[in-house]
Protein backbone atom coordinates (compact mmCIF):
# COMPACT_ATOMS: atom_id res chain seq x y z
CA UNK A 1 0.00 0.00 0.00
CA UNK A 2 2.99 2.17 0.44
CA UNK A 3 4.43 1.87 -2.55
CA UNK A 4 0.83 2.17 -4.45
CA UNK A 5 0.66 5.43 -2.63
CA UNK A 6 4.13 6.78 -3.93
CA UNK A 7 3.13 5.53 -7.37
CA UNK A 8 -0.55 7.62 -7.06
CA UNK A 9 1.69 10.74 -6.25
CA UNK A 10 3.67 10.20 -9.62
CA UNK A 11 0.96 9.34 -11.63
CA UNK A 12 -1.38 12.22 -10.53
CA UNK A 13 1.40 15.01 -9.84
CA UNK A 14 4.11 14.13 -12.32
CA UNK A 15 7.01 13.88 -10.18
CA UNK A 16 8.73 11.93 -7.63
CA UNK A 17 11.98 12.46 -5.78
CA UNK A 18 15.48 10.84 -5.52
CA UNK A 19 16.39 8.61 -2.63
CA UNK A 20 17.58 10.63 0.06
CA UNK A 21 16.58 13.82 -2.08
CA UNK A 22 13.90 16.31 -1.13
CA UNK A 23 14.12 17.70 -4.07
CA UNK A 24 11.25 16.95 -6.48
CA UNK A 25 12.05 15.99 -10.37
CA UNK A 26 9.07 16.26 -12.73
CA UNK A 27 8.53 13.98 -15.51
CA UNK A 28 6.09 13.75 -18.35
CA UNK A 29 5.40 9.44 -18.60
CA UNK A 30 2.76 7.28 -19.93
CA UNK A 31 1.59 4.14 -18.20
CA UNK A 32 0.97 1.22 -19.52
CA UNK A 33 -0.34 -1.52 -16.35
CA UNK A 34 -0.84 -4.56 -16.90
CA UNK A 35 -2.43 -7.33 -14.00
CA UNK A 36 -4.09 -10.80 -14.13
CA UNK A 37 -5.82 -9.86 -10.97
CA UNK A 38 -9.30 -8.94 -10.07
CA UNK A 39 -8.65 -5.51 -8.94
CA UNK A 40 -12.21 -4.45 -8.33
CA UNK A 41 -11.82 -7.85 -5.92
CA UNK A 42 -9.32 -6.41 -4.14
CA UNK A 43 -10.29 -3.24 -3.79
CA UNK A 44 -13.44 -4.37 -2.02
CA UNK A 45 -10.74 -6.26 0.34
CA UNK A 46 -8.86 -2.61 0.97
CA UNK A 47 -5.73 -4.22 -0.75
CA UNK A 48 -5.59 -1.82 -3.78
CA UNK A 49 -5.98 1.73 -3.66
CA UNK A 50 -8.99 2.69 -5.66
CA UNK A 51 -7.67 6.75 -6.29
CA UNK A 52 -4.61 4.20 -8.34
CA UNK A 53 -7.09 2.30 -9.76
CA UNK A 54 -8.98 5.04 -11.43
CA UNK A 55 -6.03 6.93 -12.24
CA UNK A 56 -4.68 4.03 -14.15
CA UNK A 57 -7.70 2.44 -15.67
CA UNK A 58 -8.09 5.40 -18.27
CA UNK A 59 -8.26 3.05 -21.48
CA UNK A 60 -8.94 -0.12 -20.06
CA UNK A 61 -8.36 -3.52 -22.59
CA UNK A 62 -9.35 -6.97 -21.70
CA UNK A 63 -6.81 -9.28 -23.57
CA UNK A 64 -8.04 -12.72 -23.21
CA UNK A 65 -5.31 -15.53 -22.05
CA UNK A 66 -3.94 -17.78 -24.97
CA UNK A 67 -6.68 -20.45 -24.21
CA UNK A 68 -9.63 -18.61 -25.39
CA UNK A 69 -8.30 -17.50 -28.35
CA UNK A 70 -6.19 -20.45 -29.46
CA UNK A 71 -6.58 -19.26 -33.61
CA UNK A 72 -3.66 -17.28 -32.45
CA UNK A 73 -1.74 -19.86 -32.01
CA UNK A 74 -0.51 -20.87 -34.91
CA UNK A 75 0.11 -17.12 -35.74
CA UNK A 76 2.10 -16.75 -32.75
CA UNK A 77 4.39 -19.91 -33.15
CA UNK A 78 5.08 -18.98 -36.37
CA UNK A 79 6.06 -15.41 -35.71
CA UNK A 80 8.26 -16.99 -32.32
CA UNK A 81 10.14 -19.78 -35.12
CA UNK A 82 11.19 -16.82 -37.35
CA UNK A 83 12.80 -14.70 -34.17
CA UNK A 84 14.44 -17.94 -33.37
CA UNK A 85 15.78 -18.51 -36.84
CA UNK A 86 17.24 -15.33 -36.98
CA UNK A 87 18.70 -15.29 -33.16
CA UNK A 88 20.41 -19.34 -33.67
CA UNK A 89 20.63 -19.84 -37.94
CA UNK A 90 18.98 -23.18 -37.40
CA UNK A 91 17.41 -24.14 -40.51
CA UNK A 92 14.43 -24.97 -39.30
CA UNK A 93 11.51 -25.33 -42.02
CA UNK A 94 8.37 -25.28 -40.09
CA UNK A 95 5.95 -27.70 -38.01
CA UNK A 96 4.17 -30.69 -38.40
CA UNK A 97 0.15 -30.78 -38.50
CA UNK A 98 0.09 -32.99 -35.17
CA UNK A 99 2.40 -31.00 -33.35
CA UNK A 100 1.15 -27.98 -34.04
CA UNK A 101 -2.80 -29.80 -33.41
CA UNK A 102 -0.92 -30.56 -30.06
CA UNK A 103 -0.19 -27.18 -29.31
CA UNK A 104 -3.79 -26.00 -30.29
CA UNK A 105 -5.39 -28.83 -27.64
CA UNK A 106 -2.66 -27.59 -25.35
CA UNK A 107 -4.63 -25.61 -22.42
CA UNK A 108 -1.81 -22.78 -21.95
CA UNK A 109 -1.81 -21.84 -18.29
CA UNK A 110 1.23 -19.97 -18.75
CA UNK A 111 -0.01 -17.98 -21.07
CA UNK A 112 2.20 -16.50 -24.55
CA UNK A 113 5.28 -16.52 -22.16
CA UNK A 114 4.46 -21.07 -21.73
CA UNK A 115 4.31 -20.98 -25.79
CA UNK A 116 7.33 -18.53 -26.50
CA UNK A 117 9.00 -21.43 -23.81
CA UNK A 118 7.62 -24.38 -26.02
CA UNK A 119 9.04 -22.91 -29.16
CA UNK A 120 12.47 -22.34 -27.81
CA UNK A 121 12.34 -26.14 -26.00
CA UNK A 122 11.39 -27.12 -29.58
CA UNK A 123 14.17 -25.31 -31.03
CA UNK A 124 16.78 -27.06 -28.84
CA UNK A 125 15.71 -30.38 -29.38
CA UNK A 126 15.10 -29.84 -33.31
CA UNK A 127 18.33 -30.09 -35.25
CA UNK A 128 16.79 -29.04 -38.24
CA UNK A 129 13.95 -29.26 -40.73
CA UNK A 130 10.77 -29.80 -39.26
CA UNK A 131 9.14 -29.27 -35.87
CA UNK A 132 7.53 -32.87 -34.81
CA UNK A 133 5.51 -33.37 -31.79
CA UNK A 134 8.38 -35.30 -29.97
CA UNK A 135 10.39 -32.20 -30.08
CA UNK A 136 7.88 -30.77 -28.03
CA UNK A 137 7.81 -30.61 -23.96
CA UNK A 138 6.18 -33.72 -23.26
CA UNK A 139 3.66 -31.88 -20.70
CA UNK A 140 1.93 -30.74 -24.09
CA UNK A 141 1.58 -33.56 -25.22
CA UNK A 142 0.37 -35.28 -22.04
CA UNK A 143 -1.93 -32.69 -21.61
CA UNK A 144 -3.47 -32.49 -25.19
CA UNK A 145 -6.80 -35.16 -24.78
CA UNK A 146 -8.96 -35.37 -27.72
CA UNK A 147 -9.62 -32.16 -28.72
CA UNK A 148 -13.24 -31.22 -29.61
CA UNK A 149 -11.43 -28.45 -32.11
CA UNK A 150 -9.01 -29.83 -33.86
CA UNK A 151 -7.70 -27.75 -36.98
CA UNK A 152 -7.46 -24.05 -36.45
CA UNK A 153 -9.97 -22.78 -38.82
CA UNK A 154 -12.68 -23.28 -36.52
CA UNK A 155 -10.70 -22.03 -33.21
CA UNK A 156 -12.67 -18.77 -33.97
CA UNK A 157 -16.17 -20.47 -32.50
CA UNK A 158 -14.23 -21.60 -28.97
CA UNK A 159 -13.01 -18.00 -28.59
CA UNK A 160 -16.64 -16.92 -28.99
CA UNK A 161 -17.96 -19.18 -26.91
CA UNK A 162 -15.85 -17.64 -24.33
CA UNK A 163 -16.04 -14.55 -24.65
CA UNK A 164 -19.65 -15.02 -24.10
CA UNK A 165 -19.55 -17.20 -21.15
CA UNK A 166 -17.50 -14.13 -19.29
CA UNK A 167 -19.98 -11.51 -20.80
CA UNK A 168 -22.72 -13.69 -18.99
CA UNK A 169 -20.54 -14.16 -15.77
CA UNK A 170 -20.18 -10.86 -15.42
CA UNK A 171 -23.59 -9.94 -16.04
CA UNK A 172 -24.34 -12.40 -13.20
CA UNK A 173 -22.15 -11.09 -10.83
CA UNK A 174 -22.68 -7.85 -11.60
CA UNK A 175 -26.78 -8.03 -11.05
CA UNK A 176 -27.30 -7.03 -14.38
CA UNK A 177 -25.91 -3.72 -14.49
CA UNK A 178 -23.55 -2.94 -17.26
CA UNK A 179 -21.47 -0.51 -15.81
CA UNK A 180 -20.21 -2.67 -13.66
CA UNK A 181 -20.07 -5.76 -15.72
CA UNK A 182 -17.89 -3.92 -18.06
CA UNK A 183 -15.66 -2.94 -15.07
CA UNK A 184 -14.90 -6.30 -14.39
CA UNK A 185 -14.30 -7.44 -17.44
CA UNK A 186 -12.03 -4.05 -17.78
CA UNK A 187 -13.63 -3.08 -21.42
CA UNK A 188 -15.90 0.42 -21.47
CA UNK A 189 -19.66 0.30 -21.71
CA UNK A 190 -19.63 0.78 -25.25
CA UNK A 191 -17.57 -1.99 -26.05
CA UNK A 192 -19.19 -4.07 -23.95
CA UNK A 193 -22.75 -3.30 -25.14
CA UNK A 194 -21.48 -3.83 -28.51
CA UNK A 195 -20.07 -7.20 -27.82
CA UNK A 196 -23.82 -8.00 -26.00
CA UNK A 197 -25.19 -7.42 -29.17
CA UNK A 198 -22.87 -9.36 -30.99
CA UNK A 199 -23.74 -12.20 -28.71
CA UNK A 200 -27.55 -11.88 -29.24
CA UNK A 201 -27.64 -11.62 -24.95
CA UNK A 202 -30.94 -11.06 -24.02
CA UNK A 203 -33.96 -11.89 -21.63
CA UNK A 204 -32.66 -11.81 -18.15
CA UNK A 205 -29.41 -10.32 -18.59
CA UNK A 206 -31.13 -7.12 -20.49
CA UNK A 207 -32.84 -5.63 -17.73
CA UNK A 208 -30.99 -3.15 -16.34
CA UNK A 209 -30.57 -1.49 -12.73
CA UNK A 210 -31.81 2.04 -12.06
CA UNK A 211 -28.90 4.50 -13.37
CA UNK A 212 -27.27 2.06 -15.75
Amino acid sequence: MATQTKLLRVVQEKEFERVGDHKPISLDVRVIAATNKNLEKLMNEGRFREDLFYRLNVIPMYLPPLRARREDVPLLTEAFMQRLQLKTGKSITGISKDAMEQLLAYDWPGNVRELINAVEYAFVLCPQGEITCEHLPAKIGAGAEPVAVARSESMPGVAQQEERRKLIKALQESGGNKTAAARLLGVSRVTLWKRLKKHNIQGEYQHRQHGD
